[in-house]
């Protein structure tokens, strides 16, 4: 039986580490949600205040206390660099549903970091919960992150027009979608597995 709450577990990689976000990671996070070259497809402009990113850590705490989410930060194993963070929200018992996002330093762009971590999260969450779908959302200007999401099994299944504006910037976000009986005949398992 799946439980009804997420928690946020510490989970390894070969070179990562998810864990739950610490205070101490706020000059980190802030570095990262202020650059507006890693923000330019995000659904919110680049935070200019820092009390912002103590405000993300203590929503994060509350997705799990609240038992509808889990947010880690990401950790390079060798060097114990921040390299970003990635969330399962939306966690829905009835409808076995919940939704991947993840966000990544400059620095982590082009080595796999978002493909191994997203993976790890899928393999967590399709074992310790009775998922059906996971759903996720990329703005149709990010190529790369459209890659990630088709690395690990999911399916563009459609676009969202005009859903965004941000600083008058209007843009498009394709949805993807990723069930359980492709997952479990995915080669994202079998790679991961490896």
């Amino acid at each position: 039986m799946a439980p009804d709450v997420l928690g946020t577990p510490t989970l390894h990689t070969d070179r990562l580490r998810l864990r739950p976000f610490e205070d101490s990671d706020a000059e980190a996070l802030f570095a990262l949600h202020s650059d507006a070259h890693v923000l330019r497809y995000w659904d919110s402009p680049p935070w200019t205040e820092r009390a912002r990113a103590q405000a993300f850590i203590e929503r994060c705490r509350q997705l799990a206390q609240d038992g509808t989410g889990a947010r880690w930060a990401v950790d390079r194993l060798e060097d114990g660099a921040f390299l970003g963070w990635c969330a399962l929200t939306g966690w829905n018992s009835d409808f076995r549903s919940a939704g991947l996002g993840f966000c990544f330093t400059q620095a982590a762009w082009g080595q796999g970091h978002a493909t191994e971590t997203a993976l790890a999260v899928l393999q967590w969450a399709y074992s310790a919960l009775d998922l059906n779908r996971v759903q996720a959302e990329a703005d149709t200007r990010n190529a790369a992150c459209a890659r990630v999401l088709e690395k690990v099994g999911f399916v563009q299944e459609g676009t969202l027009r005009q859903d965004c504006i941000v600083d008058g910037d209007v843009s498009d976000s394709w949805v993807f979608g990723l069930i359980r009986s492709d997952w479990e005949a995915s080669a994202g398992v079998a790679n991961y597995l490896q």
